[in-house]
């Protein structure tokens, strides 16, 4: 590379567009493309989509993600993007808010030749799903739900505009939190809240110093607010959607929920 600032001075290659963002990638790039270096997380090969596509099946929903119209939310990187595509959605529309996260997203859709079905969009999830008159016969929200500051809005929201969700979040655990054997403070205590009339408790959670790193992979504000798993699961009943398929992961916060769901 050369010595003059973000000029590349060799021969193109995949390797120098990942490079634009060395050392603030989360995803690695595909299993098909060993080569490539970039984060270490495998989203580009995620089997959660794998088994969503699977209890999608069991609901009704023949093919899983084939032939779908898919709503993505907070993309990050494109790695769930890249793999949705692959698995033959009819379109994905995956609305990002971070800018670098965006940028990585169009890195990836080059580098890595996802379809013209697939279209990135720069902006808050929250706006799009407010102002969008489009609806979606998926809903896919992967690590978003506790990066929000009103977490039960964006599950209202996705039950205005999608027939189906598949949801995994971590989510606030007192029994993890009980048994560390100091407090953790990234969480304060719980905080009642409402939202279109569903009650509901929230933990608010502090991001400290993990929004010092150019990667930062979380919500727009200096903290977030975690609901609990019970809370969770009646907001969606509350919104109207049923048919709930749950697995349960452990998590270095405690707990993460893998969940699928259709309007009932």
């Amino acid at each position: 590379m050369s010595d003059f600032k973000n000029f590349f001075g060799v021969a193109p290659s995949d390797q120098n567009a990942l490079d634009v963002f060395a050392g603030e990638w989360s995803s690695s790039p595909p299993a098909s493309r060993p080569e490539l270096k970039a984060g270490a997380t495998p989203l580009f090969d995620d089997p959660r989509l794998i088994w969503a596509g699977d209890r999608f099946g069991e609901m009704g929903l023949s093919g899983g993600f084939v032939g779908r119209d898919v709503l993505e939310l907070g993309p990050l990187e494109g790695g769930h993007t890249y793999f949705l595509d692959r698995l033959g959605s009819k379109s994905v529309t995956a609305v990002e808010a971070a800018t670098r996260a965006y940028l990585k997203c169009l890195i990836a859709k080059e580098t890595f030749g996802m379809s013209a079905r697939v279209r990135f969009l720069l902006g808050d999830c929250l706006e799009f799903l407010r102002t969008t008159d489009r609806t979606f016969d998926i809903g896919v929200a992967c690590g978003i739900l506790y990066h929000q500051t009103n977490p039960v809005e964006l599950l209202e929201l996705l039950a205005k505009r999608c027939n189906a969700i598949f949801l995994w979040t971590v989510f606030y655990d007192p029994e993890f939190i009980a048994a560390l054997p100091e407090p953790d403070k990234r969480f304060s205590p719980a905080t009642p809240m409402e939202h279109a009339g569903f009650k509901h408790v929230v933990h608010k959670f502090n991001y400290g110093a993990s929004l010092d790193w150019k990667g930062f992979c979380g919500g727009g504000e200096l903290y977030s607010y975690w609901m609990e798993k019970p809370d969770i699961l009646a907001a969606l009943q509350r919104f109207g959607f049923g048919d709930f398929h749950l697995q349960q992961q452990p998590n270095v916060h405690g707990s993460a929920l893998l969940l699928t769901a259709r309007k009932v």
